[in-house]
């Protein structure tokens, strides 16, 4: 008996799992789940963990064994989505932006967006222009160390913290001087606030990129932003479209395409190229949730949708949450005393520390540092179309992002890295920010890479700053790199030639097994129903019985008997 009870307890100990879940601020969160735990049951252990009410712009998302990131889906087992050994790891992060964060009805909740996005300007995601990061970072400031204090805060203490992956001497003084002259008296959730206010007006708020390519095999980021879809290619904004204008999102393999209405029956097709299928089902399952969330009016219209094709369903899927609109309606009822916010303060964090000496420009030599006052921004303002009725068009060649690579110097010798795919973690970046001015040299290269031309102002500036042939070739070799991995558009088209004539076949021929199914019903049940006692009575199957189906079941009964008389004579 105490043999039984002890193996029984071992079986119940087998079934439970440690979970550790990586929050907004780098604090970590651990509890032990059951074996058949579904996701939603995690995901209200770590908002009750938290306080937080208004927990439907949330998600917590993990990486699968082959680098592949996922959203954990409430409705199915944890242990089964995971596919690796325990114990599990993830990350708690902002799944759909609020298309006004300062509407939010909790100071925990805008706290909690506030560090999503003090995160999407480290690592890059969110781009914006000199004037409006040191802004951005000045706020920052003033919400994590309060009223600047000439006793605690000596000359330079701005160049302590680290809020962008690169940045300039000049740039930290702006951002003293804002916080010196123009935050004073702001309180941490004032600061927060305006923060979130200037950050929604930026072009890439909201944006999670996704890399592709084009049918031309350029590479390109797809983004779903709360006011619709974004393409960003190379360093241009190369579509907007409304979420109301997307009719449909669909996959096929590495294959995703996005199929738009627009005025006057205009109708277009979108396709890009995912690295593997498995990235492309991501984009698709997050193309699915963003539209429902943002675009429906009520849950009740959400439906199961299908990667469809004419014979086979494929893959399935279904946003099993509440959409924008109901979620702030159910905030608006929300009556409590405010929760406790427990601040990060001046703690450094491990991913996106606050207090850092992180690289700047002051180790760049003064020849290439000439470069670093022109403004590289400026041709963003043109990026200012309305959020609400941006057609899907080609951008300008004003509407200026930096190209997808990012410089990394030493003392000693200098690099250009490419971020590849397969060293992206959830909280990487595929996107740098523009904040650091001296990366003009970057997009100078980038620009004669692709061929493109640059001013004579630019040109003049960049001489002293002009990377040596070996550098520009190494770029070259890892710009190709990074464009390979798909085949042209008429391999594609024959691959889904093939699959189209075998799905064809196999419909086929289970057509014509269930045929022979309700042949053989009809013959030989004895089931006495009215359709089939109606169809055994027409003189057209009497004959077809007695003519071919009674000598063909003979033929097939005596080679039965005979293989069966022949093993048993072996």
């Amino acid at each position: 008996m105490l043999s039984r009870l002890m193996s029984g307890s071992s079986r119940s100990l087998e079934r439970e799992y440690s979970c550790t879940v990586r929050l907004l601020d780098d604090s970590e969160y651990t509890c032990t789940i059951q074996r058949d735990a579904k996701g939603q049951y995690l995901f209200d252990l770590l908002c009750h963990h938290l306080n937080l009410l208004e927990k439907d712009y949330f998600g917590i998302r993990f990486v699968d064994p082959d680098k592949q990131r996922h959203w954990l889906e409430f409705t199915k087992s944890v242990v089964k989505q995971l596919r690796s050994q325990p114990p599990f790891t993830m990350c708690f992060r902002v799944k759909f932006y609020p298309a006004d964060p300062a509407a939010l009805k909790e100071e925990i909740t805008r706290y909690l967006v506030f560090l999503q996005i003090k995160r999407d300007l480290y690592h890059g995601r969110l781009l914006c222009k000199t004037s409006d990061a040191a802004l951005l970072a000045a706020y920052i400031l003033q919400a994590e160390i309060g009223d600047y204090d000439p006793g605690k805060h000596p000359e330079g203490y701005s160049s302590k913290f680290q809020f962008f992956p690169k940045h300039s001497e000049k740039l930290e003084r702006k951002i003293a001087e804002i916080h010196k002259t123009e935050l004073s008296g702001q309180s941490p959730a004032t600061s927060e606030l305006n923060f979130l206010r200037k950050a929604q007006t930026l072009e890439t708020y909201g944006v999670d990129p996704h890399p592709c390519k084009d049918v031309s095999g350029n590479a390109a980021f797809l983004a779903f932003t709360p006011f619709g879809f974004v393409v960003l290619q190379g360093n241009k904004r190369v579509h907007f479209i409304k979420w109301n204008e997307v009719t449909k999102l669909k996959f096929e393999g590495k294959t995703f395409y996005l199929y738009v209405s627009q005025k006057e029956e205009k109708k277009i097709i979108l396709t890009y190229f995912a690295p593997t299928p498995e990235a492309c089902k991501h984009l698709w399952k997050c193309g699915i949730e963003n539209q429902a969330f943002y675009k429906l009016e009520k849950s009740s219209q959400v439906r199961t949708v299908s990667s469809s094709n004419l014979f086979f369903k494929g893959s399935r899927f279904r946003y099993s949450g509440r959409v924008a609109k109901e979620v702030m309606e159910s905030s608006a009822k929300i009556k409590r005393e405010p929760p406790e916010i427990h601040r990060a303060g001046m703690v450094p964090s491990r991913s996106c520390p606050s207090i850092t000496h992180g690289p700047r420009l002051s180790s760049v030599p003064r020849t290439r540092r000439r470069a670093v006052h022109i403004s590289i921004m400026e041709g963003l303002e043109s990026l200012r179309d309305s959020a609400h009725s941006t057609p899907v068009r080609s951008s300008s060649h004003g509407d200026t992002f930096l190209p997808h690579v990012r410089s990394s110097r030493a003392d000693s010798n200098e690099r250009v890295a490419v971020i590849a795919d397969e060293a992206y973690s959830p909280a990487d970046s595929v996107l740098p920010t523009p904040v650091a001015e001296h990366s003009l040299e970057l997009l100078l290269l980038s620009r004669q890479v692709n061929g493109a031309t640059c001013s004579i102002e630019e040109e003049k500036e960049s001489e002293a700053s002009t990377p040596t042939a070996s550098e520009v070739e190494a770029l070259r070799g890892e710009l190709r790199a990074l464009c390979q991995g798909h085949g042209g558009p008429e391999e594609e088209q024959v691959n889904k030639f093939v699959l189209s004539v075998l799905r064809l076949l196999l419909v086929t021929m289970g057509l014509l097994f269930v045929l022979l199914l309700l042949l053989i019903i009809l013959t030989e049940s004895d089931l006495d129903i009215a359709f089939f006692r109606d169809i055994r009575q027409t003189p057209e199957f009497e004959q077809f019985h007695y003519q071919y189906f009674c000598p063909l079941r003979r033929w097939f009964a005596c080679k039965i008997r005979s293989v069966v008389s022949l093993l048993i004579d072996t």
